[in-house]
C-alpha cells in the first residue's frame, strides 16, 4: 500500500469520525436540555405536592377540631 493511499484511508476515517463525533455532541446537547426541561417540570410538581400536603394537613386538623364525636 503506498504512502498516498494510507493518507487518504486515514484522512476519510478521520471525517468520518469528526462526523461522529458531531452527531454524538448533537445528541448529548439534546438530551441536556431534555433533562433541564425534565428537572424544572419535577420541582415544579413536587412544589405543587408539598401545597397540596399542607392544604390536606390543614384540611384534616379543622375537621378534627369542629366535628363532633358521632354519640352526640
Amino acid at each position: 500500500m503506498k504512502l498516498e493511499d494510507r493518507v487518504e484511508e486515514l484522512e476519510a476515517k478521520l471525517a468520518f469520525a469528526e462526523d461522529t463525533l458531531q452527531a454524538l455532541n448533537d445528541v448529548i446537547a439534546r438530551q441536556d436540555a431534555e433533562i433541564v426541561k425534565l428537572q424544572r417540570e419535577l420541582r415544579g410538581h413536587a412544589e405543587r405536592l408539598k401545597g397540596l400536603a399542607s392544604a390536606l394537613e390543614a384540611d384534616s386538623v379543622n375537621t378534627a377540631v369542629d366535628e363532633k364525636p358521632p354519640h352526640y
